[in-house]
């Protein structure tokens, strides 16, 4: 019986354009980067950067990174404490308000940011008012942003595991619903929360539409600030946030398969 299926080559070749899909651009920015003062090739971008003397002209990407930083902790905060919880909820206890949830969650992704920005200005401002215009408040709009990716995640490992009865097992050994959702639910859905907290991080930090329009420094928009002196160090501060997002995705699935051999 014939295999259905693409053939080695055909796979071979896929693969091979894919990824020189995304490592020519990569690769042609590090070479960018690699250009000094002289002509030649070599690290004295990278070594600037580290520089008293033109620390001042990057400052604004050390404080947009910072500020991003934070956003990503109080955003994953969110999934983590709000979404995920009211998804257990839903999954349990309202079954039937599952498809409208999930409509509700999903809806953000066919929505334009710049449209968003427009309905969020109002109410921004009267979280100004009664927050203070700090950088951390914009985790509120990025909540919204990562909703429908943290959702698909956390619901596909909700769809795995058994929650039902592993909520009721642990009730009729008289667990309590929180002792329920941290200890006996959470480390079935650890691989889903993991992946929703990298997309969480991976969305704040390339977010620029948001920031700019309600005039919010973060890393997207410092890179912009500084690019206009110097270009080279956004170029450097971009291929150092895919490392680290890439060195966040490897440490994820590192863990998801530790759990899946402690599990088995």
């Amino acid at each position: 019986m014939n295999r259905l299926g693409p053939s080695l080559a055909t796979r071979w070749i896929i693969g091979i354009a894919v990824g020189a899909f995304f490592a020519i651009p990569l690769a042609s920015t590090f070479l960018y980067t690699l250009r000094q003062t002289d002509g030649t090739l070599g690290l004295e971008r990278w070594f600037a950067l580290f520089d008293p003397a033109k620390s001042a002209a990057i400052k604004p990407i050390w404080m947009g990174l910072g500020n991003s930083l934070i956003l990503a902790v109080v955003t994953v905060a969110i999934v983590l404490l709000l979404l995920a919880p009211t998804m257990i909820l839903v999954n349990l206890r309202f079954a039937k308000l599952k498809p409208f949830f999930e409509f509700a969650a999903l809806l953000p992704i066919s929505i334009p940011a710049i449209v968003l920005v427009v309905g969020l200005a109002p109410i921004y401002l009267q979280i100004g008012r009664a927050l203070g215009t700090g950088t951390w408040t914009l985790a509120f709009a990025y909540g919204i942003t990562v909703l429908p990716f943290a959702y698909r995640s956390i619901q596909a490992s909700i769809d795995a595991a058994d929650l039902r009865t592993l909520a009721e097992a642990a009730r009729s050994l008289g667990a309590s619903w929180p002792t329920v959702v941290l200890k006996v639910l959470a480390p079935n859905l650890r691989q889903g929360l993991l992946a929703a907290s990298l997309i969480s991080i991976a969305v704040v930090l390339g977010e620029f539409t948001i920031a700019s329009l309600l005039n919010r420094q973060v890393f997207q928009t410092a890179m912009v600030v500084v690019q206009k002196q110097d270009p080279y160090a956004p170029a450097i501060f971009t291929l150092l946030a895919l490392l680290f997002v890439f060195l966040l995705l490897l440490l994820i699935g590192r863990v998801a398969r530790g759990t899946g051999k402690a599990r088995s």
